[in-house]
């Protein structure tokens, strides 16, 4: 059985996203990703999103949607079954928490991050504009 992870796509009104830079000491060191973590025993994919926000960037969860999924196997790790959620948080206010640094960037700049593999049809999507989760958020709200 895979493991469920959780992934937060949060954009500010200037259309940048939060993307956290994995520490040099972790496993895939200094690799960038979207904040999030593992689903607990008798969590729901929300809650778990809601956790790790508080968790690791200090931040308020308000409302998210599921805007992705994609399964993805790690060399010598456990197949990994990762739900993308367009995330909107009470305020811009955040800390690093796990991260090596964090950064705000324009949907055209990550290409130029060097994302773990398991985001990259994601980071395609919404480089091009055919994903948007402020509209998505917007939309469905």
């Amino acid at each position: 059985m895979a493991c469920e992870v959780v992934a937060a796509v949060i954009e500010r009104a200037d259309r940048r996203l939060l993307i956290g830079q994995r520490r040099r000491h972790d496993s895939s060191p200094l690799k960038w990703e979207f904040p999030g973590g593992k689903v607990g025993p008798q969590e729901t994919p929300e809650q778990a999103l809601a956790r790790e926000l508080r968790e690791e960037i200090g931040a308020t969860l308000v409302r998210a949607i599921a805007i992705g999924r994609t399964d993805y196997q790690y060399p010598d790790r456990e197949m990994l079954s990762v739900t993308f959620f367009a995330a909107q948080i009470a305020s811009a206010e955040i800390r690093p928490g796990p991260f090596e640094r964090v950064a705000w960037v324009l949907p055209k700049e990550l290409g130029e991050y060097d994302f773990l593999p398991a985001n990259a049809r994601l980071i395609a999507e919404l480089a091009t504009g055919r994903i948007k989760p402020a509209e998505l958020l917007e939309r469905n709200g």
